[in-house]
This record gives C-alpha cells, sequence and structure tokens, in this order.
C-alpha cells in the first residue's frame, strides 16, 4: 500500500493530533467536559486524514463521512453545551 502524502492532509493530521491532546489535557486538569469534546472530535478528524494518508480515501469514502459527520456533530454539541453555561 503506497502512502499518499499529501502535504495538506499531512498538516491537517498533525493539527488534529495536537488538538486531540490538548484537549485531552485541559479536560483531564480542568474537567471541562467541552475540551474533551472538541478533542474527541479532532481526533475523529485525525482519523479520516490517517486513512487518506494510507490511500483509503477511495474505498472507504463512506465511512469516512460517517466519521467527519459524527467530528462535526460532537463540535456543535461542544459549542451548544457552551452556550447554554452562559
Amino acid at each position: 500500500m503506497a502512502l499518499i502524502w499529501d502535504p495538506m492532509t499531512a498538516v491537517n493530521l498533525v493539527l488534529s493530533v495536537i488538538i486531540l491532546v490538548l484537549g485531552y489535557w485541559g479536560y483531564k486538569k480542568s474537567n471541562d467536559k467541552m475540551l474533551l469534546y472538541v478533542g474527541i472530535a479532532f481526533g475523529l478528524f485525525g482519523i479520516s486524514h490517517i486513512a487518506t494518508l494510507l490511500g483509503f480515501k477511495e474505498s472507504l469514502e463512506s465511512v469516512l463521512i460517517i466519521i467527519r459527520t459524527l467530528a462535526y456533530l460532537t463540535v456543535i454539541y461542544a459549542v451548544y453545551t457552551v452556550a447554554l453555561k452562559r
């Protein structure tokens, strides 16, 4: 299997992993669930980027759409939860 190294996908993958780790770390320090939700969402984006980098984009397109949709819904839920707190 050839590694498809699209520079933009690689940058998005690195940023997704960084935000995932920071979100989890922030949740552990402050017990703020919004940070955890955002971290999970970016972790899901990272999974879709890993699949793209490994060349599974065409064969797993429907699965990747579901993963990205879950990530978007998680971010929307996190923002909605924060909006309700204010």
